[in-house]
């Protein structure tokens, strides 16, 4: 198995992620990969995906990951079913982080218990 087979589902998930400027490189049983999330949070997945792979510290794989928006953790568009406490869980772990969410779209969101499908919420950075 070739290191690009092994870390094939890393390369699977930043083109679901569409990761800007991607490119990638295997040279001498290492795997370079470089590109652009859109947000800390896609960084994160990926770098998640690779450590699964590769352990906390692999080294076969080198990655550059830019983030192109550092003013957010993230940007989550709602769906249906989902509540604060359901997207806090998600992106924090924690659904009492519920209160950051709601303040930093206070532009928009009036109650905390009233969210909408569609809305574009932004998912601060902590």
């Amino acid at each position: 198995m070739t290191t690009k087979e092994k870390y094939q589902p890393v390369l699977d998930l930043g083109e679901s992620l569409h990761i800007k400027n991607g490119d990638v490189v295997e040279d001498a049983g290492v795997l370079k990969v470089k590109g652009e999330a859109a947000t800390q949070y896609e960084k994160n997945l990926l770098w998640d995906k690779i450590k699964a792979i590769g352990g906390e510290n692999p080294a076969d794989i080198k990655a550059n990951i830019t983030v192109a928006d550092t003013s957010v953790y993230h940007r989550h568009v709602v769906k249906s079913g989902e509540t604060l406490g359901k997207i806090a869980v998600q992106y924090y772990g924690k659904a009492s982080k519920y209160q950051d969410i709601f303040k930093a779209n206070s532009d928009i969101l009036k109650n905390p218990d009233l969210i909408h499908p569609g809305q574009e919420l932004i998912i601060p950075n902590l």
